[in-house]
């Protein structure tokens, strides 16, 4: 039966379009409440136990009444939504909940209310979107997530997060696959941080659905955070906005208003640029009666004259964060300068990141409707700054340049794309870093050789090794051996105790080791090579790529 059916049974069970004024709010908590058509076709009913809504321009979404799950998305008369006995919802599906509907003018928006958690889905008068916004204010639940789950069979299943169940081996924890050629797969490689995508999704040429992601203010782990964005096998599609989702956190779970996000369809291309969290102009949402929003008049802006002491060939990133909130923007190249708009007001930390690695930390504060102006900021912390007697890789706060770094951010560390995780290294000029391995394990690739001179002046002195990682798995740290020296067992930095080097993600809290080697440590002759050797300990164990492990960021040795 259509959406639309004027029958007089129909009549009995559901609402119908009407055409009331423009701006009319109608609440709908029974179904029987009359709609309001701002558009041509724009408007909504209630079939007894869904809401229907009508973009009025090709795409037409069902919200269940009892979970507020979606549970249609028909767009240009194909249907969307669901796999599996499942739709697209927040966390895992909400379960019994109090869904009710109002419209304002030309815009529907639906209310889902379960527990403390509160949810709304929105449609507007002409635009095939489905605008999403998720309320939490407290840990009732785990994660903070939206799944959309679409059908199989309309998108092409391709990428390093798609697989083949009836095919393809699962190695890892039940969400890692191999496929026939040696190649993984998995949900979890997308291969991106949160800074780097807009938007994510699927298109046939002719149709495309895509989720677009919200500016996070309320998420975890800020912008250089990787999470899965999205998967597909022969079952199923899923795209998802992840705020928090215990794996790799680096930060506390933040409460409140997140949104909005939506679900975009267009004919094929990439979404609207005007959709981006970055452009959105969201003053039609003010007049809905969102509890918590906050529109443009309430935000502040924070402006930077520019960086002074920025290493050449380094993007630079500006975030801002404190417990209710998070923020970034990039700084310009050359200058330094940069601008973060549509900030929520209060006192947050500000930290310049040369890379991904934290080399300036400090405090600003944010106040309504007004802009923060800073003088230029002098780079102190950047420890590629000190000279070195030699050094592998870059201080940058990521394992980039080193074997098989570019290849873990959608690869299982089993693919047969990567390179030999073992290997030695002979420092004899040169840069050497492409022949480290990015990631050490405990019983799989520890121990590995570095090999170096020095002159007889240099041996002479005691020295300063430094080794920085960017985060590690059960414990894993490197102690180190010089010749016949061992260094003392180093205490375990604070990192996230989920899996990382497995799943695409190096990110956690970068930390510096450092071990003075003394001068009785070094070969006196300068024609030797020293022998250099990193060791992975931990009081925990594991089985191959799960063992303790860690991802480096540089290595180096001082004056």
């Amino acid at each position: 039966m259509s959406p639309y059916d004027t029958s007089a049974q129909s009549l009995r069970r559901r609402t119908l379009l009407g055409a009331a004024v423009a701006g009319t709010a109608v609440a709908a908590t029974g179904g029987l409440a009359p709609g309001t058509a701002a558009a041509a076709g724009f408007g909504w009913s209630d079939d007894g136990s869904q809401y229907v809504v009508d973009t009025g321009a090709g795409l037409v979404f069902k919200v269940s009444k009892s979970t507020g799950d979606l549970t249609s998305l028909v767009y240009k008369g194909r249907e969307y939504e669901g796999y599996g006995g499942k739709h697209s919802h927040v966390e895992s599906g909400l379960g019994a909940s109090t869904v009710t509907l109002a419209q304002t003018g030309s815009t529907v928006l639906v209310t889902v209310v379960h527990g403390t958690l509160r949810h709304y889905l929105a449609a507007r008068a002409g635009l095939n979107n489905v605008y999403l916004w998720t309320d939490k204010a407290d840990t009732s639940f785990t994660a903070t997530r939206f799944i959309a789950r679409l059908k199989p069979g309309i998108f092409p299943n391709e990428g390093p997060d798609s697989w083949v169940e009836g095919a393809d081996t699962v190695i890892e924890a039940g969400d890692v696959w191999q496929r026939a050629d040696g190649q993984t797969r998995s949900k979890h490689y997308s291969g991106v941080r949160v800074m780097d995508y807009d938007h994510i999704g699927y298109t046939t040429g002719s149709a495309g659905l895509w989720m677009v992601r919200s500016n996070h203010e309320k998420a975890s782990g800020g912008p250089f955070y990787r999470s899965l964005l999205r998967h597909s096998n022969e079952l199923g599609v899923g795209l998802y906005e992840i705020l928090h989702y215990n794996q790799s956190q680096t930060e506390p779970m933040r409460f409140g208003l997140q949104g909005p996000y939506l679900l975009a369809f267009t004919d094929g291309g990439t979404p609207d640029p005007a959709l981006f969290a970055a452009n959105h102009d969201t003053r039609w949402v003010d007049g809905l009666g969102i509890p918590g929003w906050v529109g443009a008049a309430g935000r502040g802006r924070v402006a930077g004259v520019g960086l002074q002491g920025m290493a050449a060939g380094h993007a630079y990133t500006v975030g801002f964060a404190n417990a209710d909130a998070q923020y970034w923007t990039r700084a310009a190249a050359g200058t330094g300068a940069f601008s973060c708009r549509g900030m929520l007001p209060g006192t947050y930390t500000l930290t310049v990141y040369k890379g991904e690695l934290a080399v300036h930390t400090g405090t600003v504060s944010v106040t309504a409707g007004a802009a923060t102006a800073l003088h230029t900021i002098t780079l102190t912390n950047d420890p590629s700054a000190a000279p070195a007697l030699w050094r592998i890789g870059d201080w940058n706060g990521t394992p980039a340049g080193f074997k098989n770094a570019a290849l873990m951010t959608y690869a299982h560390p089993s693919d047969v794309r990567a390179a030999p995780w073992t290997g030695n290294v002979v420092l004899d000029g040169g840069d050497v870093a492409a022949s480290f391995p990015c990631y050490l394990w405990k019983g799989v690739n520890d121990g590995i050789l570095v090999y170096f001179r020095l002159t007889a002046a240099q041996a002479a002195a005691a020295h300063t090794l430094r080794i920085g990682v960017t985060t590690a798995l059960l414990n894993g740290r490197p102690q180190v051996t010089v010749n016949d020296w061992v260094s003392a067992i180093p205490s375990p930095p604070a990192q996230p105790s989920t899996r990382s080097l497995t799943t695409g993600s190096y990110r956690g809290n970068n930390h510096t080791f450092t071990y003075v080697v003394p001068a009785s440590a070094w070969k006196t002759d300068p024609s030797q090579y020293n022998v250099l050797r990193l060791n992975v300990v931990s009081g925990s164990t594991g089985t191959g790529f799960l063992n303790p492990g860690t991802a480096i960021d540089c290595v180096d040795l001082l004056p």
